[in-house]
């Protein structure tokens, strides 16, 4: 069966009614979770969270290299009076606990579905630990030290112009105030608990919702959400690198990856990979430009906060 037969053949109504509510939900929990990491700066609403987290999303849809990041903090900024530097901190510790969870969620698939039959997630799983443990610890050297630490990189920067290393110092120093939520508590609470919601099952549900759509039967039901969650592993793991807008084409070579050790053909899969990237890409672009359209702001201040961090 070719990829367009297999779309054509899609049962649309449980594809937009499971996904589109499960997506809205994903924004939600995670401007639920970013507040826990924000309120060491400054107390923020749900509201102004769900926003900047709307347009992030839509942001990272059609402008490369994940740059949706660098807006929403921006944007959050903006809106709130907060230091963006500090925001951008909780950013950058949000997207080192997704590695994180998204680590602990294909060891979890691993150990249900057996490591032996999983090479490919494995080797992923090898490769993104790196990725994970270094930003973490050095985001808790600099909680934790956060003085040493900036006279370290004052100390690495010596070649350069002092311009240079007092900017950067400087940053540093704004950057550690948006690290808060490391001190433990209950934020590290809600933020591990809704990690897990996020992942495990609000970011499941459309691949589940896709299985069912395209008429995919992997055996029982147990054996389909383990199927699920290492699809969601994958997807999760490519991603996580900087690629083309709106991640076109690693989504759908993760999906391929992950499906046919299950036995799903090549096209099924990939059917599969273009029907829950497409609602979740047109899904989530859509309600960032609402939030832009009601919120006064324009797709050229976006551009030029892009490139004004580029340029930094």
């Amino acid at each position: 069966m070719l990829v367009g037969e297999a779309i054509g053949r899609a049962n649309w109504l449980i594809l937009l009614g499971l996904s589109i509510p499960s997506y809205l939900l994903c924004v939600i929990l995670r401007a639920l979770r970013w507040r826990h990491l924000t309120n060491p700066i400054q107390p923020i609403s749900t509201a102004p969270l769900f926003r900047a987290v709307s347009i992030g999303f839509m942001a990272n849809n059609i402008f490369p290299l994940r740059m949706g990041e660098v807006i929403r903090a921006w944007y959050l900024a903006r809106e709130t009076g907060a230091p963006t530097a500090a925001i951008f901190g909780t950013v950058i510790l949000e997207r080192v606990v997704d590695t994180v969870t998204v680590i602990a969620l294909a060891a979890l698939a691993l150990g249900l579905w057996g490591a032996g039959s999983g090479g490919m997630l494995a080797k992923g799983v090898v490769l993104l630990i790196p990725v994970a443990v270094a930003p973490l610890a050095a985001l808790v050297a600099l909680r934790l030290a956060p003085d040493q630490f900036i006279a370290l990189a004052g100390w690495l920067l010596r070649p350069f112009p002092d311009r240079v290393s007092e900017y950067v110092r400087g940053a540093l120093g704004r950057f550690g105030q948006g690290l808060g939520a490391l001190s433990g508590g209950i934020h590290l609470f809600w933020i591990a608990a809704h990690s897990i919601v996020i992942w495990l099952v609000a970011s499941t549900i459309p691949i589940l919702a896709g299985f069912a759509a395209l008429g995919i039967e992997l055996g029982s039901a147990y054996e389909t959400l383990v199927a699920a969650w290492v699809t969601q592993s994958a997807v999760g793991m490519a991603v996580a690198i900087p690629s083309a807008p709106g991640f076109f084409g690693t989504y759908h070579a993760a999906c391929k990856l992950a499906l046919e050790p299950f036995g799903v053909s090549p096209e099924t899969a990939v059917a599969l990979g273009t029907l829950v990237h497409g609602v979740f890409w047109l899904t989530l672009t859509l309600l960032g430009l609402a939030v832009l359209r009601f919120g006064k702001t324009s797709l050229s201040d976006l551009d030029n906060a892009r490139q004004s961090s580029s340029a930094e």
